[in-house]
């Protein structure tokens, strides 16, 4: 009964898999074949755009297993049905490893680096673009209102309760690196009825079009620049570093240790502004996926 039960679930998380947005990018394959991973939304999208183009401009046939939830990523590649994607330090600690919040983006990353190395998965070199959590103001309301950190923000609340609308999804205003933990943090409170749950995608024409006051978001996120929205100083640390990195499994890198080379020097590359930017024009300009990996590749000299 258990072996059927076993079976039944490999083949749903395999049509699952499938459905995610696989795809066959072209490559010579004198090299040998990888199977590409990625979540699904515009950083993540253009980050398994590089790798799959680097990486087949450098001979390898590539698969892409793109769109995926998280943890159905994180399942992929323990299972062997990705070979990498590209993962955040943060979310790697806390969710997957169930390890108490780290501040400190070495410490995170040395942590996460040391456990997954137990469970046969490697950590190549730490970007330092830094994907967190950020709490997003207009700027010209945020400088209307004196509010620079989330110390100011904390403050104007417990003065004013009723006065600002927070928009959340569903995932922050749950987590415990979010909106409650957020709360605790900084000693204040918003009313429930000023609390507007909707998806992450709606939550910065939200603050844009000034249907709420103060919203979450990413750091990374190219609507900060395009919408011209400010991130709180987070002066007290309360979110955890979201330094992305490309995760590998150790049989892969073994079998094929150029590939870690090859990706090291594309993580090396990333910062935040860069990210920012490549977010932006996706997001905000509207530019294919494709195009704008391909050109910063081109740009950074990786590939020709």
């Amino acid at each position: 009964m258990k072996k059927i039960i076993l079976l039944i679930c490999t083949m749903i998380f395999a049509t699952f898999l499938a459905a995610c947005g696989s795809s066959t990018t072209s490559g010579s394959g004198d090299k040998g074949k990888i199977t590409v991973g990625g979540k699904d939304f515009t950083e993540q999208h253009i980050l398994t755009k590089m790798t799959s183009i680097l990486l087949k401009e450098k001979g390898y046939k590539v698969d892409e297993a793109d769109s995926m939830g998280s943890t159905v990523a994180r399942t992929a590649l323990e299972n062997g049905q990705i070979d990498l994607y590209w993962e955040y330090t943060g979310t790697a600690l806390l969710v997957y490893l169930k390890q108490p919040l780290v501040t400190d983006p070495v410490k995170a990353y040395e942590k996460v680096k040391e456990l997954d190395k137990k469970k046969g998965l490697d950590w190549l070199n730490r970007s330092e673009f830094n994907n967190t959590y950020a709490i997003l103001m207009q700027a010209n309301r945020a400088k209307e209102l004196g509010i620079t950190s989330l110390s100011d923000l904390a403050k104007y609340v417990k003065e004013n309760p009723n006065k600002l609308k927070f928009a959340t999804n569903a995932e922050f205003f749950a987590r415990a690196d979010g909106l409650k933990g957020l709360e605790n943090k900084y000693g204040f409170n918003f009313p429930d009825s000023n609390i507007v749950k909707m998806d992450s995608g709606l939550v910065y024409n939200a603050v844009h079009e000034k249907q709420v006051d103060v919203t979450m978001g990413f750091a990374t996120d190219g609507r900060i620049k395009g919408f011209d929205l400010v991130e709180l100083k987070d002066n007290k640390q309360f979110f955890p570093p979201y330094n992305g990195a490309p995760v590998i499994r150790e049989k892969t890198l073994k079998q094929y240790p150029e590939v870690g080379k090859l990706l090291n020097q594309m993580a090396d590359k990333l910062n935040a502004d860069t990210m920012k930017e490549l977010n932006y024009e996706v997001d905000v300009k509207h530019e294919d996926v494709t195009k704008v990996a391909r050109d910063w590749l081109s740009k950074e000299g990786l590939i020709k």
